[in-house]
């Protein structure tokens, strides 16, 4: 059954049906050979059911908050802010991309918003600069990935989901781990830089440091709204997303003055069409979840991949490689849908921290957007930049064993997830 479940799931996305189909396909496949005794309108009620939760009502107001960023002028107030900072040193422009896409990432929650809004700026002037076509989009698309980690996180809201932890702690958790990511980064292109003798950036006067800081002041108050609104309580995660898209509104309609209001008939229809792709995929997803679990599917593979009594460090090794694998053909949302409930149970059932597990969940699902062969990152940097497959990911790699080797770092060492999470919510 599992053979004949997961071969019809990969013939349909061989095939190029968008990913809705082949889970929808499954789903009935199951419903009308293994599971007779259940009634097809299970499907629908567990597909509405699965889109019911309170808090992802934020994932639409990040969206939207996002789309209006990417039309305004936040990210190039951010880039230009940051590259008066790092810019002279060895590597600066490729730091300062890394840097900036953290910092939009805090902002937008949308690693494809990231590549848009940062990548558009970034390539021009590294292109100028002497960096060459592949190594810049392979920084690109991997530095956006940091946005699924830095809050807000449509990614972390959807395990939330499935699992019922908290979001305000998961988005906490994620700052320690997206910072990790964001200086091995720049290391690494600072190391790359001194090697390739690539040219560096004449550095500025404190004076235009100052000047870029004022004009790309409005931009930090995302950050402050969304993660010490949490931090402090005085906002959920929902009513913070909510607080988000006014103060996007007041910043690019009203003091950047690069939104207009006849734009936002648009930008509200692109929030739409992003939302319903979204609801869309976490709906099939719970629903097919659920007709893998009454069709017993989790119990088999976790005990094939994880046998009896597994340690906490087995299981979480075992997570990560499934999602890590799993990502890099699916969509990240869809396989938190499908993966998460099969070791979610055994992860607490061993002890391991709700928390720790997301995140962990969570970087694997960033490594996913940009690591061949269907990371949506991938396919997001061909149509922003018009370049060709190879192109893109020819450059990748470096940054994929980074992003590995800090996976490694949170199972060894969680108290890079978990100090913020525990000084934050005073565990």
């Amino acid at each position: 059954m599992l053979i004949m479940i997961f071969g019809l799931l990969l013939i349909l996305l061989l095939l190029g049906f968008p990913m809705m189909m082949p889970l929808t396909i499954t789903s009935f496949y199951l419903l009308f050979t293994k599971l007779r005794f259940v009634k097809p309108i299970f499907f629908i009620q567990q597909f509405i059911g699965s889109i019911e939760p309170y808090v992802l009502l934020c994932i639409p107001m990040f969206i939207f908050t996002a789309e209006i960023m990417t039309r305004g002028e936040s990210g190039d107030r951010l880039v230009d802010f940051v590259k008066s900072m790092i810019g002279h040193v060895s590597g600066g422009l490729a730091i300062t991309t890394a840097v900036a896409c953290t910092l939009f990432g805090s902002i937008s929650g949308s690693t494809q918003a990231t590549v848009a809004a940062i990548g558009k700026p970034m390539r021009r002037k590294m292109l100028q600069a002497g960096y060459g076509e592949s190594r810049i989009l392979g920084l690109i698309i991997n530095s956006s990935d940091i946005a699924v980690l830095i809050p807000p996180s449509s990614v972390m809201v959807v395990y939330a989901v499935v699992t019922g932890t908290s979001v305000g702690e998961l988005f906490i958790a994620g700052i320690g781990p997206g910072l990790v990511v964001c200086l091995l980064f720049s290391v690494y292109n600072f190391f790359a830089a001194k090697i390739n003798k690539l040219p560096v950036e004449p550095k500025v006067t404190w004076r235009e440091r100052w000047q870029t800081a004022k004009n790309a002041l409005w931009s930090f108050g995302f950050p402050i709204i969304i993660i010490g609104g949490i931090y402090t309580g005085i906002f959920s995660p929902t009513e913070a997303a909510a607080t988000a898209v006014l103060y996007a509104l007041i910043v690019e309609l009203f003091v950047y003055k690069a939104v207009k209001i006849k734009d936002l008939p648009e930008i509200a229809l692109s929030t739409g069409l992003v939302t319903a792709v979204v609801f869309a995929l976490v709906g099939i997803g719970g629903a097919f979840s659920v007709m893998l679990s009454y069709a017993k599917i989790p119990q088999m593979i976790s005990a094939a991949a994880l046998g009896v009594d597994p340690s906490q460090l087995k299981i979480l090794i075992v997570v990560s490689i499934f999602f890590f694998v799993g990502c890099m053909f699916v969509d990240g949302l869809v396989v938190i849908l499908i993966v998460t409930p099969i070791f979610f149970p055994i992860a607490m059932k061993a002890g391991i921290d709700p928390v720790l597990l997301g995140v962990i969940i969570t970087l694997q699902v960033a490594i996913g957007t940009a690591t061949p062969p269907f990371g949506c990152d991938i396919f997001t940097a061909i149509a922003v930049f018009d370049q060709p497959y190879l192109t893109v990911v020819r450059r990748t790699w470096p940054y994929v064993l980074i992003l590995v080797s800090v996976a490694v770092l949170l199972i060894f060492f969680p108290e890079v997830t978990l100090l913020l999470r525990d000084l934050a919510f005073g565990y």
